[in-house]
Parts: C-alpha cells; sequence; structure tokens
C-alpha cells in the first residue's frame, strides 16, 4: 500500500467514503480537498460497462468543454504547404512534416499534448505509432487528430477540446478544470463531459453504459457521484 503524506490524510477526512455525493456537494468537497499549493486539476473518472476485449467497444474521440480545462495546451502539427501555414496561424506550437519526425525519433522530443495530421502526412509519420501510440499521442480519425481542417482543430484544442479514450479496464479520466474555476463552471464542465460520453456509448454495449463516476482533484482522494441524481439532470 502506497504511503500518504499527511495533508492527504487531513483532506481525506473530508470526504465520506460510503456516501454517493449530489454534483453541486461534489464540486464543492473537491475544491476543499485541493489544498496543494499549485492550481490541482479537478478530474472526472468513469467507470463504464465496456467489455475491452472487443475492439467495436472501445471509447475514443474528443469532447469540447464550455470553460476549456484551464491548461495551456501544446499543439503539433504534421502537415505541409498551405497547411503548414494554416496551422501556425491558427496558433500551433509546433509545425513541420519529416523534421518534426526526425526529431522525436532521434531526440526523443515529446513535449507536447496533442498532434494533428492531415491525411496526406500519415504515410510519413506511420513508423511513429510505437512512440506516439503508447503515449495517446498518435493522430487518429477516430480521434478528430486526423484532418484537412488543420487549423480550426488547432484552435478547438487550444480553446478546451479533449482527447478521450478507455483505458485497459473501461475506464475513463476526463480533466474538467482547475482548483481555481467557479462552482459553476465545474458543475457545466462536468455536466457537459458526462453528456458528450453518454453520446459516445458503443452499440454493442447493452444496458447501463456508465457504472460509477468520482471526481478528484490532482493530490486529493476520489469523491464519489450519485450516479442516478447525475445522469437524470441529462435527461
Amino acid at each position: 500500500m502506497p504511503k500518504h503524506s499527511r495533508r492527504y490524510l487531513e483532506v481525506r477526512k473530508l470526504v465520506d467514503r460510503m456516501k454517493y455525493y449530489d454534483v453541486d456537494e461534489a464540486i464543492d468537497l473537491v475544491k476543499k480537498t485541493a489544498t496543494a499549493k499549485f492550481d490541482e486539476t479537478i478530474e472526472l473518472h468513469l467507470a463504464t460497462s465496456i467489455d475491452y476485449r472487443k475492439p467495436d467497444q472501445h471509447v475514443r474521440g474528443t469532447i469540447s468543454l464550455p470553460h476549456g480545462t484551464g491548461k495551456k495546451v501544446k499543439v503539433l502539427v504534421f502537415a505541409k504547404g498551405d497547411k503548414a501555414k494554416e496551422a501556425q496561424e491558427a496558433g500551433a506550437d509546433y509545425v513541420g512534416a519529416e523534421d518534426l519526425v526526425e526529431k522525436i525519433e532521434k531526440e526523443g522530443f515529446l513535449d507536447f499534448d496533442v498532434a494533428i495530421a492531415t491525411p496526406d502526412m500519415m504515410r510519413v509519420i506511420g513508423r511513429l505509432g510505437k512512440i506516439l501510440g503508447p503515449r495517446g499521442l498518435m493522430p487518429s480519425p477516430k480521434s478528430g487528430t486526423v484532418t484537412q481542417e488543420v487549423g480550426e482543430t488547432v484552435k478547438e484544442f487550444k480553446k478546451g477540446r479533449v482527447e478521450v479514450r478507455t483505458d485497459k479496464t473501461g475506464n475513463l479520466h476526463i480533466p474538467i478544470g482547475k482548483r481555481s474555476f467557479t462552482d459553476d463552471q465545474l458543475k457545466e464542465n462536468l455536466l457537459s463531459a458526462i453528456e458528450q460520453i453518454m453520446a459516445m456509448k458503443p452499440s454493442g454495449v447493452k444496458g447501463q453504459f456508465i457504472r460509477k463516476a468520482v471526481v478528484a482533484s490532482t493530490m486529493g482522494p476520489g469523491i464519489k457521484l450519485d450516479l442516478g441524481k447525475l445522469l437524470s439532470k441529462k435527461k
């Protein structure tokens, strides 16, 4: 068992581990437990009923949060010519083609949060799959990061578009803001995230899609959400 800090043990006392909280209570509480010296990220963790062994049940895509995530997102774009210029004008942090592929391969360059590519670049960057894939950085049509609309896509990720994908246990982990956000901003982001994830339910999943929902700050304990009340807000 990992040892927890004194600070963590103190804030954990604020949370009733047997209780399922209403969304307003949970947001108030998660901010109270975010007592680190930096502006902690608030995350929504969802356990789903997908069978990860079945590829058609994987969830991968992007969602857009009304108030963004509060994080400055570094965007890299693989593109040439006019599309490279479009990406630069939209505010991409890094733009290139073979030169960027080489930088990633030979120098281990990974100082970015999102990678976008035009379709014609996929042949060039295919060999980066073993490097970018395990880190969730490989451009993919499913996540909307392989596109001709590079300028608009760069702007969306800069504003708060978030890529989501189920891990090997069928769970989703979604940043919904920072400790410095208002309660209303966090609530609106959380409800919007739930609504968009529900719309991604794979057709092969029968019955209840989301089984459990928890909110937590970077350094704080998990706070269980009352799923019945939460999902009723989205009906």
